[in-house]
């Protein structure tokens, strides 16, 4: 959810610029000359076998996007009408709106301020007879309370579906986001630190759902048996949707996880320039910049200032833009929307997430955001003085 203001052609440094590795090309005209352009092609397999490999998860499957590997998590946990998921009022609509669509009821529950992901003692508070499942959002890449929420889930039966489009390749305790919960997803939107424009993956870790996964992603069959040779000829056996992305996309994709390390060698580099050049300043207008937690690696996903109020950080966004350069807020409370108030959503009822969503800024940051840029950003933002 950015700023609907202005379009981003107007700024000489946008918020975010789609950043290529340097080989998409050539990986989208080898899957074209392989012939197989449909799901599941060399590419595809490719990208699974890296993520398998790198996080040690039992079953990667990539997705058309995000909000699909989120459906899917919903038909895996079994939601349907008179069911309950817990969901962050912090985060994208489709992190709740995946599982509203089985006909789950959100329960919205607040986060932590030094995370922005759930807050655990919330959590216990809110789980029910009823409660289907825990979506935690490792928000700008840095991990919630896993332990906590963990033993939560294991105490009540209810399985953690990670919600981690921020956080490939963050850390929690040592253990890589993503292979912590049942379930989590991934997003390679064009915002994302690895993208192929719109796509997504799921992340399977509870070995017990693979096989249902696979099914699910394909259209409700058991189509991957089938190719597997496990069966002589393949059916429909379950719920499910059509979640392949084209292998050229995947092609797209490919180039840029090759280049996981240098992409992501180069985003920290843009990180804790921006954290170390605004230190004095932001204490000067009353902003806090993010902390990381010390037991946790984040992802280098975004960076972000909280102002001292909303009306301080509407002047920084005017203040930015008449020097061409766009920032933007985030997520506006899921609980406070139209759709949220039809499910009980009150004020109040979240109210670090109502604080946090009236002054959090997102500063330009994206993969060839370059030296000079963000230095006419870093200048800018000095000349600002609260």
């Amino acid at each position: 959810m950015d700023d609907p203001r202005s379009p981003v052609g107007k700024y000489r440094i946008p918020f975010n610029k789609p950043s290529f590795a340097g080989d998409e090309n050539h990986y989208i005209a080898d899957a074209i000359a392989r012939g197989h352009i449909s799901g599941d092609g060399h590419y595809t397999k490719l990208c699974h076998a890296l993520l398998e490999r790198d996080l040690g998860v039992k079953k990667a499957l990539l997705t058309t996007n995000c909000t699909h590997a989120l459906e899917m998590s919903a038909l895996l946990t079994r939601c349907g009408p008179g069911d309950e998921v817990i969901v962050p009022s912090f985060a994208f609509v489709t992190t709740v709106l995946a599982f509203v669509m089985r006909g789950a009821k959100p329960v919205f529950v607040d986060v932590l301020p030094r995370t922005l992901g759930l807050d655990p003692a919330q959590v216990e508070k809110k789980i029910t007879p009823r409660t289907k499942a825990i979506v935690a959002l490792h928000y700008a890449g840095v991990a919630c309370e896993m332990d906590e929420l963990l033993a939560i889930g294991a105490r009540h039966g209810v399985p953690i579906v990670e919600d981690n489009a921020h956080g490939l390749y963050g850390k929690y305790k040592g253990r890589w986001l993503g292979t912590m919960g049942a379930l989590a997803t991934q997003s390679f939107h064009e915002t994302k630190n690895f993208t192929c424009g719109e796509g997504g993956a799921l992340l399977v870790n509870d070995a017990k759902l693979v096989e249902r996964a696979e099914i699910v992603r394909e259209k409700g069959t058991n189509r991957s048996r089938f190719l597997r040779g496990l069966v002589h000829k393949y059916t429909w056996v379950d719920l499910g949707s059509s979640w392949l992305p084209s292998d050229m996309v995947a092609a797209f994709l490919w180039a840029q996880l090759e280049a996981r390390e240098r992409i992501q060698a180069r985003r920290r580099a843009i990180w804790e320039r921006y954290d170390r050049e605004l230190d004095g300043w932001a204490r000067s207008i009353g902003a806090t910049q993010p902390k990381v937690p010390a037991d946790r690696e984040q992802s280098w996903h975004m960076y972000h200032l909280l102002s001292r109020d909303t009306a301080q950080r509407e002047r920084l966004i005017d203040h930015l833009e008449q020097r061409g350069i766009l920032a933007v807020f985030h997520y506006l409370p899921l609980h406070l929307s139209e759709m949220g108030r039809t499910f009980g959503g009150k004020e109040g009822e979240c109210p670090v997430t109502e604080d946090i969503s009236s002054r959090l800024l997102r500063l330009p940051f994206f993969n060839a955001l370059t030296e000079d840029e963000q230095t006419d950003v870093v200048r800018a933002l000095h000349e600002f003085e609260g």
